[in-house]
Order: structure tokens, then sequence, then C-alpha cells
């Protein structure tokens, strides 16, 4: 009976070890990926920071633009 077992245990192991060794070539191409993203990642972040301030800038104009024409109160109570 416990060399049944043995066996068993001995051929769960074998599976677990032909997948890790399986595993291993894909675990190398993500960390081979993992710079090149985080390059990217960095350049979309650095975007979005420019594009939130142009934004900003079109928010202002538009404030002194309401402001002028007198239409900022009456947004504040359509709002």
């Amino acid at each position: 009976m416990a060399d049944q077992i043995d066996s068993l245990v001995i051929g769960h192991l074998r599976h677990i070890r032909k997948t890790v060794e399986a595993t291993a070539p894909d675990l190398v191409d993500v960390k081979a990926r993992m710079p090149a993203m985080a390059g990217t990642l960095g350049h979309v972040l650095t975007q979005l920071a420019v594009i939130n301030g142009g934004v900003d800038r079109v928010e202002e104009r538009l404030g002194r633009v309401e402001r002028r024409l007198e239409l900022a109160d009456a947004w504040l109570l359509d709002g």
C-alpha cells in the first residue's frame, strides 16, 4: 500500500516538474517584455499629464469668456 502511495506521489511530482519546466520559458519572455511595457506606460502617463494641462488651460479661458459675457452666474444657477 505504501509503495502505491509513493508511486502516486512521485507521478504527481513528475507532472508538476514538467509543468514548471514548460512554464519557465514563458516567464523569461514576460520578464523581457516588462521593461518595454513600463516605458510605454510612462510615456502614456506623460502624455496624459500634457492633455490634462491643456484641458485646464481651456477651462481657464472658458471661465474668462463666461465672466466677460456675464454667463458665469447663469451657468451656476442652471447647475
